[in-house]
């Protein structure tokens, strides 16, 4: 685990790309640009937000995990919402659990608070386990607030105080 570089943007985005087009837990449509990817990083870094990926012994990048604000408005500063994505060949080996391991310890020594995970509430089973072994406990349930595929979904919402 290490934090991201420029570099490795290109590999974030295929990986996330990927499940844009191929999954319901991210509920962007479009795949995101490599200009999209460095603005969010260069704005991740400037807020001191931990951004991660874990890398391979030969330097592939298998998977990233940020945290980002979770509103604008100032009094969140200290509340984030949490991403974590893996490449296609490195789910089930436990690199989500790794990830989110070392992402609650930075965001933790960052000063943050509140970490709040969003989960489309289908095809994300595995995400809940995960968020829900970590602690988080879930505040709420927002349905059919995005569509995609032609099927209304809803989301998730748990959260995990860090102390």
């Amino acid at each position: 685990m290490r934090e991201v570089r420029a570099t490795d943007l290109p590999h974030i985005r295929e990986i996330y790309n990927y499940y844009v087009a191929n999954s319901t837990v991210t509920f962007d449509e479009d795949a995101m640009t490599l200009t999209e990817w460095r603005d969010k990083f260069y704005y991740l870094n400037k807020q001191g937000m931990p951004f991660i990926v874990a890398v391979s012994p030969a330097g592939q990048i298998l998977g990233y995990a940020l945290v980002s604000p979770w509103k604008q408005k100032k009094a969140y500063r200290f509340t984030v919402e949490n991403s974590i994505y893996l490449g296609a060949a490195s789910t089930g080996k436990g690199l989500g659990r790794e990830l989110l391991a070392e992402l609650i310890k930075r965001s933790k020594t960052a000063g943050l608070k509140e970490i709040i995970a969003v989960i489309a509430d289908q095809g994300a089973d595995a995400s809940i386990k995960l968020h829900r072994d970590f602690g988080f406990e879930e505040i709420g349930r927002m349905g059919k607030v995005g569509f995609k595929f032609e099927r209304w979904l809803g989301t998730i919402l748990l959260q995990k105080s860090l102390k």
